[in-house]
């Protein structure tokens, strides 16, 4: 698996409806879905069930489920996000990290948001300031 598979598999699911806690392409995903999907198209069976979750952002104080799922099951990104990359967002100050894409090219990134489809956005530097961390999918080769 390459980056540029991770790319294109992550762009093959711009479209799919926005639906919580789904991950199935054309059918409904959310951000997560979206990660799972991707993970399933090169490594197969995911590896653990994902618990229920809220679309909320309140959390536990002090718990971040989403980085530690990426820190168990994923590579720590070295240096700066390159394309190809899972990218994890915290998306306000003082809250556990909730938002997650893939990116797909230096300056764009695919994800899923309440009420829209999966699609490509600008990582641009409301994106960038909010990035909690990035991880490689295991396997991959550069």
């Amino acid at each position: 698996m390459t980056r540029n598979d991770i790319i294109a598999e992550a762009a093959s699911w711009i479209g799919t409806p926005y639906h919580h806690q789904a991950s199935l392409k054309a059918v409904g995903a959310d951000c997560l879905g979206l990660v799972r999907g991707v993970w399933r198209a090169f490594n197969g069976p995911e590896p653990f069930v994902v618990p229920p979750y809220r679309q909320d952002p309140a959390e536990a104080p002090g718990t971040e489920p989403l980085l530690e799922g990426a820190r168990a099951h994923l590579m720590a990104g070295e240096g700066g996000p390159r394309p190809g990359d899972l990218l994890i967002f915290r998306l306000r100050e003082g809250l556990p990290a909730r938002h997650c894409g893939i990116l797909i090219a230096p300056d764009r990134f695919v994800h899923a948001v309440s009420g829209r489809s999966v699609a490509g956005a600008a990582f641009g530097a409301w994106w960038r300031r909010r990035l909690a961390a990035h991880f490689a999918f295991p396997g991959l080769e550069d």
